[in-house]
């Protein structure tokens, strides 16, 4: 073994400490800062745009201090309960996560961006006696801020009283809420499960002496994924944690080059982001920088030799330099299906992007951790991780080393809560966690993720069609934010009709439209035998995306059987309403007109801009592109808008009205 890997493992092994210890929260808190504490624990930028630093010690400090300030908010309530902790990743989230245990209660992990009505929900089915957050609802429990914690007195009185459980939220890509409690033991092994990573890599965990380790805190810590890829490993490991003040590329791209960032784990749609923004760029490039761009690529990923990829080193620099900085050593995509393409061009500029597998149910159970490179473009999720075993329950019996993905772990969740009512996690005779992954196994045993059991499209052929496979062909062209393949019924059949609803920039014009319409039926073209797309759609917003990760097909796929109005066919023609008291040949002339006025001054396609949608609640608009409105349509229509009417006029259909009354009495 080289003396690096050596090292590596030594460092790896520190987890073994925890065999002797009782396992539970507490002992990893206590291990993590009691061999931190010299080290630096945060980096982030402050209100004022100043990068402040602090060190574990300080981490540690803070979070008896929050704890003693928690105990004396809460000493009318009883404990061993949970609390709500919904925040967004910051440098005080670790903090408060741990003074809830120290406080004696378990930590609900919720997503910032949860509704009023979604907050309620977790809140009655956690049975939680407080919140802690800085949203602006109020709620039937105690509510703390951030900010009133932060600055309220402590009392070093305080004397610890740990809570052993952690609750995290299911993602609801199923349309079903659940919440999952982990205790100190399955944490322990999901810490212990590092230990073999040094037999592989020596760059994903390695001492200080081999340099600094600084993870960029971009995946919510409230998902499992953030939680225990980010947060927990390198708690326990010493890492410095980089927090960014918003998940903006600009923000994220900035922040990771001033802090030299060495990790970078995020989901598909950042790396399918990156790889994208940076053909763009390429192409506006002159044909010389284009082929050493590709020369560049082609060296990184095996497919030429070092002699015939020129000066790949200064190029590389060059363009890491403009991304995410020069010292990434690690990159893992977790939270759904890769694109090899992405996986390519990423691995390609230098960035070693890895995939991995984890569920909200079972934690961390695997990632691919061969410096090969071949390897890591296969798209593997890699062996599983020590302690841990996979199996494949066949869907065909033709195909033994195909089917949903069984996990058997010391991680998985302990209990479950569903509509308030807990019950034991379900496993089957042999302990075996069933996660509704397809996965395909390899003679190296190496898994391949396809896609979900429930998102399984069944082709006219009676074939198995998966989704993520498709959706690649569209996510490459201009304009295109994010799409959403899937399977709709079809009356009196059991196969389905293949569909895509995509979301387009706002930005994008009507010319740019038609172009993207006819790329995105070409694109339909190449897809194989049996996978065509029958119908797309444009989507009005967003698509519907749980934690920023994957797109709610259950959400589409009820919004398209439904015909709710959000998903538009692309040979959609919107018609002339007779709408009111006037006859659509009459109001056509002013209509079309005010449509284009409100998709101009909104910055919206057309086709998102329905007659009856209200300028503020559901187009987006403010008072102050209100007047620019006003002022627009009285100079177009040459009326006199009355200020009585100021404020009324919600919608095109308003508009219109209005402009034909005053046109009337003009007459």
């Amino acid at each position: 073994m080289y003396p690096e890997y050596r090292k590596v493992k030594n460092c790896a092994a520190e987890a073994n400490q925890l065999l002797s210890t009782s396992r539970t929260m507490e002992d990893i808190f206590v291990l993590s800062t009691k061999r931190n504490l010299k080290r630096l624990a945060v980096t982030y930028t402050n209100n004022e745009g100043k990068l402040k630093k602090y060190k574990y010690s300080r981490f540690r400090k803070h979070a008896f201090e929050i704890a003693s300030i928690l105990s004396n908010f809460m000493i009318q309530q009883p404990k061993n309960v949970p609390i709500v902790l919904k925040a967004s990743n910051g440098p005080h989230w670790g903090e408060i996560f741990w003074a809830i245990l120290m406080t004696g209660y378990k930590p609900l992990l919720v997503d910032a961006r949860t509704s009023k009505e979604g907050t309620e929900n977790l809140i009655k089915q956690g049975k939680a006696v407080a919140i802690i957050t800085d949203d602006n609802f109020s709620y039937d429990v105690p509510k703390f801020s951030l900010r009133d914690i932060l600055e309220e007195k402590h009392s070093y009185e305080f004397a610890p009283n740990w809570e052993n459980e952690v609750i995290f939220c299911s993602s609801g890509t199923t349309g079903d809420v659940k919440l999952m409690v982990y205790n100190g033991e399955n944490l322990c092994h999901q810490i212990l499960a590092a230990l073999d990573f040094a037999d592989t890599t020596k760059d994903l965990l390695y001492p200080k002496s081999m340099g600094p380790l600084r993870v960029l805190a971009m995946i919510p810590f409230h998902h499992i994924f953030g939680f225990i890829a980010t947060f927990l490993w390198y708690f326990y490991y010493g890492a410095n944690f980089v927090f960014v003040r918003s998940l903006a590329p600009s923000e994220v791209q900035s922040v990771s080059q001033k802090c030299k960032v060495t990790h970078v784990f995020s989901v598909p749609l950042f790396w399918d982001s990156l790889a994208q923004g940076l053909e763009r760029k390429k192409a506006l490039e002159t044909p010389a920088k284009q082929q050493y761009i590709d020369k560049l690529i082609g060296y990184n990923t095996g497919k030429i030799l070092k002699e015939e990829a020129g000066p790949y080193k200064t190029v590389q620099k060059v363009l890491q330099s403009k991304l995410l900085g020069t010292k990434v050593r690690y990159c893992i995509s977790g939270g759904g299906y890769l694109d090899s393409k992405t996986q390519t061009i990423i691995n390609g500029i230098g960035y070693p992007l890895y995939n991995g597998y984890g569920m909200t149910e079972i934690g961390i159970t695997s990632v691919e951790l061969s410096p090969i490179v071949e390897l890591r473009l296969k798209g593997s999720i890699g062996i599983p991780l020590h302690g841990i075993s996979y199996k494949i329950k066949p869907t065909n019996p033709a195909n033994p080393n195909s089917g949903e993905l069984l996990v058997k772990s010391p991680i998985t969740h302990i209990r479950e809560i569903i509509g308030g009512v807990e019950k034991e996690t379900t496993l089957d005779k042999d302990g075996y966690f069933s996660t509704g992954d397809i996965a395909e196994v390899d003679a190296t045993n190496r898994y391949y993720l396809k896609g979900r059991i429930k998102d399984v499209i069944i082709n006219a052929d009676g074939e198995n069609i998966f989704p993520d496979e498709l959706e690649i062909y569209f996510k490459k062209i201009a304009h295109v934010n994010n799409v959403c393949v899937l399977g709709v019924d079809q009356k009196g059949s059991k196969n389905q009709r293949i569909v895509c609803a995509v979301e387009i920039d706002n930005s994008i014009s009507e010319d740019e439209i038609e172009v993207l319409k006819k790329e995105m039926l070409a694109a339909g073209q190449d897809l194989p035998k049996g996978t065509k797309i029958t119908e797309f759609y444009f989507c009005r917003s967003k698509l519907p995306v749980a934690n920023n990760m994957k797109v709610k097909r259950f959400v589409v796929k009820k919004g398209i059987e439904s015909r709710n109005g959000d998903y538009i066919p692309f040979d959609y023609k919107k018609e002339v309403k007779s709408t009111r008291q006037f006859s659509s040949e009459v109001v056509k002339e002013i209509l079309e007109p005010m449509r284009k006025i409100f998709s101009r001054i909104l910055i919206l396609p057309e086709f998102k801009i329905d007659d009856d949608a209200h300028w503020v609640d559901a187009l987006g608009g403010d008072s102050m592109s209100y007047v620019e409105l006003i002022t627009t349509v009285q100079e177009e229509f040459d009326v006199i808008i009355p200020e009585t009417s100021y404020g009324k006029l919600t919608c095109v259909n308003d508009f219109v009205e209005e402009i034909m009354k005053l046109k009337s009495a003009k007459k």
